[in-house]
């Protein structure tokens, strides 16, 4: 049996992308035992998927933190004996411990960084890709084809349990239909304003005659609270309330998810819901939703370079440009 070891990347989104890929290893080598070395804020969007046998967790701010911690990683690893590692992001860390764990094929993209530790390099692609296109070129740069690029979340019956309880605890009844708006973003520019969530959540109650949920991090609380605060039709509120994992099965329950660029829009997507997306200082051709679920992407081009990274923005236009009228047409 091969034993292949899948170095992932940092974040949640990115992780998601990095599904299709993880898939596609497997699929090519069904008898393999495929394991997945990541970031411990990861593990959550890992955990359940069919296609990986064994979740190591990099715990970079505790035990893995320092030399020590870190040779003990090399070690585990080691005993491990894998015969192949890929290596999903361009780390001079990640690929040395490859390296002193004497992983005999070493697979990523040449970098000037850490190339010199891979024992074959991909070339990198040279224009930008979607992240799942980028991630999925390794497998294709060492002949895998991937038999589809539909990146996937799973949760479980456990989950769905749990979510159904959560919405009951809130107020909802037994298979009510709702809408899920999900305002929060990992920086606020990919914020759609409050207001206009708050006007959105009206329209959706006085033209649908659906309910709307609000769903968001523990650091979302307060911003979910002031966009109901600004609401006449009273929201119900899921901030804070919930793991990864059910919210996700949150989103499977609900008729549409509407959200800005985010990790909970993607975690929408993979868990099949109909989404809405919407776009401002980050191109929805690198990190929107792919593959061939139910979405929609809402973008303008107001003369900016995209993607922006520029927090000092003050206007951030790119976001409040795109209007309550446009999101409730693309829900009708």
């Amino acid at each position: 049996m091969k034993r292949i070891l899948i170095v992932n990347v940092n974040w949640l989104g990115d992780t998601i992308f990095a599904t299709p890929f993880i898939r596609a290893i497997k699929e090519n080598a069904p008898d393999s035992y495929v394991a997945i070395l990541t970031h411990s804020r990861c593990e959550e969007v890992l955990e359940g998927n069919p296609y990986i046998d064994e979740i190591i967790t990099y715990d970079a701010k505790g035990r893995h933190s320092h030399l020590m911690g870190r040779l003990l990683l090399v070690s585990e690893l080691k005993a491990k004996k894998f015969d192949t590692a890929f290596i999903l992001r361009k780390s001079l860390s990640r690929t040395m411990l490859l390296f002193l764990s004497k992983i005999p094929e070493r697979i990523g993209y040449n970098n000037r960084k850490s190339g010199f530790l891979l024992t074959k390099k991909i070339l990198a692609p040279k224009k930008d890709l979607h992240r799942v296109e980028y991630f999925i070129g390794l497998a294709r740069g060492v002949g895998l084809e991937p038999k589809s690029v539909n990146y996937e979340f799973f949760v479980s019956e456990s989950d769905v349990t749990k979510a159904s309880k959560i919405l009951k605890e809130a107020g909802l009844k037994d298979k009510e239909d709702f809408i899920a708006l999900n305002p929060g973003g990992n920086w606020d520019l990919k914020r759609w304003p409050a207001g206009n969530f708050a006007r959105l959540g009206d329209e959706i109650v006085n033209r649908f005659n659906a309910k709307v949920v609000l769903t968001g991090a523990k650091k979302d609380i307060e911003l979910c609270r002031n966009i109901s605060g600004m609401m006449k039709n009273k929201p119900f509120l899921l901030c804070g309330k919930t793991s990864l994992k059910t919210l996700g099965a949150v989103f499977q329950k609900a008729k549409k998810v509407i959200s800005s660029d985010s990790g909970p829009m993607h975690i929408a997507v993979g868990v099949g819901a109909p989404v809405i997306a919407l776009f401002g200082p980050t191109s929805s051709r690198i990190t929107g939703p792919y593959g061939s679920g139910t979405y929609k992407v809402l973008e303008k081009n107001v003369g900016c370079e995209i993607p922006c990274y520029k927090l000092s923005c003050k206007d951030n236009k790119c976001m409040s440009v795109v209007t309550v009228e446009e999101v409730m047409e693309a829900l009708a």
